[in-house]
Formats: C-alpha cells, structure tokens, sequence
C-alpha cells in the first residue's frame, strides 16, 4: 500500500505539471479567443469588454489557477464559440475514441503476439523475415497516409468498409465495427511491428537460459516449454512498450479520427484548434493526460501479478 500510494503521489505531481504547461503552451498558440466570441464586426469597445470577462487580460498563472480551482470541482468549462460545456462534449466523444483504442489493441497483440511467438521459434526463417521487413515498412510509413491507402482500396474500390463516419453500437452493432475497422487497422499496424519484434527478442532470450534447458531434458514438447515456461517471463518489456506506446496511439488517433471524420476525441482537439477554442482544448489535454498515467499506473500493478518476486521486493521496501 506505500508503494501504491507512492505511485498515486508521483501521478498527482505529473499530472499539475502536465496541466500548467499545456496551459502555458495553449495560450502562446496564434489567435485570440476573445476575436472569435465577439464575433466579425466586434468593437474595440466590446472587444475589451470580452476579454475581460473571459480574464484575458490577467496574467497566465492566475488564469490557470482559477481553471484548475474550477476543474477540482469538476467543473472544466465551456466553449466560447458555441457554449456547450466541455464536460458534455468529453462525455460523448470519450467512448468513442475509447472504443477505437481497444479495438486497435486487440487487432495489434492478436496479430503480434503469435507472430512473436512463431518468429522466435524459427528465427530467421521466412515469416521472420517477412514481419521483419513488414515492420520497418509500417514503422517508416506515416499513420496518415497508410489510413488513405485502405480507404481507397477497401472502402473506395472494394466497397467492404465505409469510408467515413461512424455509428453507435446501440444503432448498429454491425455497422459499429464496421465503420471502425480501417481507422483500428490502421492504428494496428505499426504497433504490430513493435510489439512483435519486442516479443521475438526476450523469448529468444527466454529460452537460452537454464530452467529452459532443463525442461528440455526432462522431455518436455515444445509448445509447452514456449506457453507454461518462457511467454510469462517474457512479456515484461512487451507489457512495459504498450504502456509506453498508449501516448504515441492517442496521438495518432487524433490525426485518424480527423482522416476518417469519427467524431471522437482527436476530432475534437482539432476542431477547436481551427476554432481557436482553447478552454474545450485544454479540458481534452487533462482527460488524455490522465488516461496516460492511470494506463502506465495499471502496467506498473500489473507486474506484481505477472512476477511474484515484484511483490515480495515491494512488501520488504
């Protein structure tokens, strides 16, 4: 419980600094807020009024204290352009986005991790090779531009998947997964590289050392050496890079959501960030900044479940 509450204690520190920060960078961006609630026409007269009302005109660490008193009571405001509260918008657009993530995931370590497994146990054989080279082609090529090519090979002239758009599981739980496939695919497919090429490297350690060899001798199959004896102690860095990867996965869904118009949280960012809506913008920063740390939070727990050794050393310190 010391280190969980260390942890919560180091997560809370991030967590402000992220904040400040993305604040302090916010209000550097071009543009001012105050020019798009006035309106087109706007005097100097209600220019000035606005900005004040809006507490332009007060220095940033006072802005930001006031925001982040009102965010502590769950309050993380609202837009300037339409007034719509940011908690509303978030609330809506989470799930999707949220949806995406997962369903890249799945298609990632379903991909993955037998492709790991088959590549360490014939190293440098051809599927080896393929996914070697299949990888640096996916990590070199940008998410952007690989999300254009299957919309127009599987949406465009296949017709299997829709181009844009999305629909809810309760409307179509079809068409749902339907309508997420290509922009969750297109997510997979560099994060299939990574992790795959991470699994084949630590079980091509794995099963050098001793207790490996040992079981070996006693005439153990091989399948039951490489599933009961050597993929647990091997996931560690795998588990670690997805972790690590969750920051690297949101940011591209921010630029997917926006190819495949899915009305997501990374549509979301953009779209205020043409509109110069910077409250809605700064209270998706907070959520994504938060799911990032409470991920990494879930990966650090999760090692004292794989490796007992991880809780015996916590229960002594």
């Amino acid at each position: 419980m010391r280190f969980v509450w260390k942890r919560l204690g180091q997560l809370v520190v991030v967590l402000f600094f992220v904040t400040f920060f993305s604040f302090l960078m916010i209000s550097l961006l071009p543009g001012d807020p105050a020019i798009v609630r006035c309106g087109v026409g706007c005097s100097q007269e209600d220019y000035d009024k606005v900005r004040e009302e809006m507490g332009l005109n007060r220095p940033v660490i006072v802005r930001y204290g006031d925001w982040l008193s009102q965010l502590l009571r769950g309050n993380f405001g609202s837009s300037v352009v339409n007034q719509e509260p940011v908690s509303t918008a978030l609330s809506q657009r989470m799930p999707v986005t949220i949806e995406l993530l997962i369903m890249s995931q799945i298609i990632a370590l379903g991909i993955a991790v037998p492709l790991g497994v088959f590549s360490a146990r014939r190293p440098n054989g051809a599927v080896d090779k393929i996914s070697t080279l299949g990888g640096f082609i996916f990590l070199a090529v940008p998410s952007f531009v690989v999300a254009l090519l299957l919309q127009q090979l599987f949406a465009v002239k296949l017709g299997w998947f829709p181009a844009t758009g999305y629909r809810t599981f309760t409307e179509s739980p079809i068409g749902n997964l339907k309508d997420l496939v290509l922009p969750a695919v297109t997510l997979a497919l560099a994060e299939i590289a990574v992790y795959s090429r991470i699994l084949r490297g630590d079980l091509l350690t794995t099963l050098q050392e001793d207790y490996i060899m040992m079981a070996k001798a006693k005439g153990l199959t091989s399948r039951r050496i490489m599933w009961r004896h050597a993929f647990r102690p091997s996931t560690f860095s795998l588990i670690t890079v997805i972790g690590l990867r969750i920051g690297a996965l949101i940011g591209g869904t921010i630029i997917i959501e926006n190819v495949f118009a899915i009305n997501g949280l990374g549509l979301y960012v953009i779209t205020n960030i043409l509109k110069r809506d910077f409250i809605p913008l700064q209270g998706a920063v907070v959520v994504i900044a938060t799911g990032y740390v409470l991920i990494n939070f879930a990966v650090d727990m999760f090692y004292a479940v794989l490796d007992p050794r991880i809780r015996h050393a916590r229960s002594i310190a």
